[in-house]
C-alpha cells in the first residue's frame, strides 16, 4: 500500500523525537539545533578557478574571509574534515593540496591548534600516508597540527536514524565534529554519487561523522551502513545528521579541481573543472557545486531538506556568488549509471501493512469517531 505524504512526516517527526532519547540527554523542543534561516536572507560563495588547486582554495576562502573571521572568533581549535572515502583511489579523496590551501588562510589567522580528523570508509591511517597527509604536521608545527583517526579515537554521540525497515537504530557520531569550541572546516572534492546523485559538503560531513571498527577489529561493525537502507531513508538520515552536526560548522572548501564523474564517489572519471567553492553555508555551497555539475537540484533530496527546514540556503537566486561567473565554469557531469534507479525517491512509496486503524478504511474501525 502507499504510505501518504502525511504519514512519511509523522514518522519523520517521529525519528526527531527519538533522536533526542537516543543521545540520553533531555532536551526542550529544537534546543541546540540551529534557527531556520530568516525569510529573504541571502548567502555568500566564493568562488575561484585558476591552474593551480592550492591557490583556488586560498582564494576562494579569501573572499569570504569577512564571513569566516566573526565565526572564528573564540574559538578553540580548528577541525578539517577531509574526505578520505578511498585510501587508494586520490581522485575520489581529498588532495592534500587543497587541505594546504585551507591552512595557508588559516594559519596567519588562528593561533590555537588545527586537527586534520576523518572517519574514512577503509583505512584512515593509509589514507594519510598514501596521499601525502603526514607531511603537514612538520610544516604547520607551530600550530601543533595532529592526524586523527576518528574511527581509532573511538569517542561518540549516538543519534537516531530511520533503517531500511523504519526502525529507529542509533547511529554513532563522531564527538569531535560536535565540539562547540571547535571550528569545523570541510575539505571535500565535488564528485557524483551512487545512491544520492551527488556529494559535497552536506554528504562529506554527515557521512565523515558515523563511525565504523578499525579493519583488525572484532567484532567488525559500520554505522556508515545503516545510512544506505533505502533510497529514501538515505536522503533523510543524512538532513537528519546534518541537523545536529550543523552548529559547529564553520565554513567549506569544495575542490573541484578535478571533480569526479560517472560512477562516483570511488568509481568515476576525472573531469577538470579547475574550481574552488567556499561557503560559511554548506547548503548554499553545495547549490552552487549542483549548477556547476549541471544536475537538477530537485534531484538531491537531502539538500532540499536541508534547505526546506531552514539549514542552509538552496534557492539560487537568494546566494550571492563572489569572484567567478558560475555560468562561465559550467559542466554537464555524466551520472552515475543507477541514476534512474535513485530517482525513485521522489515517487509514492509502497508499504505494507494497509492502513490499520485508518478511518477511511473498512473493519472494525470504518466510521468510528475520536
Amino acid at each position: 500500500m502507499r504510505v501518504s505524504r502525511r504519514r512519511f512526516v509523522q514518522i519523520s517527526a517521529m525519528a526527531g523525537a527519538a533522536a533526542q532519547v537516543l543521545r540520553g540527554v533531555p532536551r526542550a523542543w529544537g534546543e541546540s539545533l540551529p534557527a531556520p534561516l530568516p525569510p529573504g536572507r541571502r548567502s555568500v560563495v566564493s568562488l575561484a578557478t585558476g591552474a593551480e588547486r592550492r591557490r583556488n582554495a586560498l582564494e576562494a576562502l579569501s573572499g569570504i574571509e569577512g564571513e569566516i573571521l566573526p565565526r572564528l572568533k573564540g574559538k578553540s581549535s580548528i577541525v578539517v574534515k577531509p574526505n578520505l572515502v578511498h585510501a587508494l583511489n586520490q581522485l575520489a579523496s581529498t588532495h592534500v593540496d587543497a587541505i594546504h590551501g585551507v591552512l595557508d588562510f588559516f594559519a596567519p589567522r588562528f593561533d590555537g591548534p588545527i586537527v586534520v580528523a576523518e572517519s574514512a570508509a577503509l583505512d584512515t591511517v593509509q589514507a594519510f600516508e598514501n596521499f601525502g597527509y603526514r607531511a603537514l604536521a612538520a610544516e604547520y608545527k607551530s600550530h601543533d597540527l595532529s592526524l586523527v583517526d576518528l574511527n581509532a579515537e573511538g569517542v561518540y554521540e549516538t543519534l537516531g536514524i530511520l533503517d531500511g525497515d523504519l526502525h529507529m537504530v542509533p547511529a554513532r557520531l563522531a564527538k569531535r565534529l560536535l565540539d562547540p569550541d571547535a571550528f569545523v572546516v570541510c575539505v571535500t572534492p565535488l564528485k557524483t554519487h551512487n545512491a544520492v546523485v551527488a556529494t559535497m559538503s552536506v554528504k562529506n560531513m554527515a557521512l565523515g561523522a558515523p563511525l565504523r571498527s578499525l579493519p583488525k577489529q572484532t567484532p567488525r561493525w559500520n554505522d556508515k551502513r545503516l545510512y544506505h537502507g533505502g533510497i529514501r531513508q538515505a536522503h533523510y538520515d543524512i538532513f537528519l545528521t546534518a541537523q545536529r552536526l550543523i552548529p559547529n560548522w564553520g565554513v567549506t572548501l569544495i575542490d573541484g579541481y578535478e571533480g569526479m564523474e560517472g560512477n562516483g564517489p570511488s568509481s568515476g572519471t576525472p573531469v577538470p573543472s579547475r574550481v574552488a567553492i567556499a561557503s560559511t553555508d554548506f547548503v548554499a555551497a553545495d547549490r552552487v557545486g549542483l549548477e556547476l555539475m549541471g544536475i537538477d537540484p530537485s534531484w538531491v533530496g537531502y539538500l532540499m531538506y536541508c534547505g526546506q527546514m531552514g539549514l542552509g540556503q538552496y534557492d539560487l537566486d537568494r546566494i550571492e556568488v563572489r569572484g567567478a561567473r558560475v555560468s562561465d565554469l559550467k559542466r554537464s557531469y555524466l551520472l552515475h549509471r543507477d541514476i534512474d534507479r535513485m530517482l525513485q525517491w521522489r515517487g509514492p512509496m509502497q508499504d505494507l501493512p494497509p492502513r490499520l486503524g485508518d478511518l477511511r478504511g473498512t473493519g472494525s474501525l470504518a466510521g468510528a469517531r475520536g
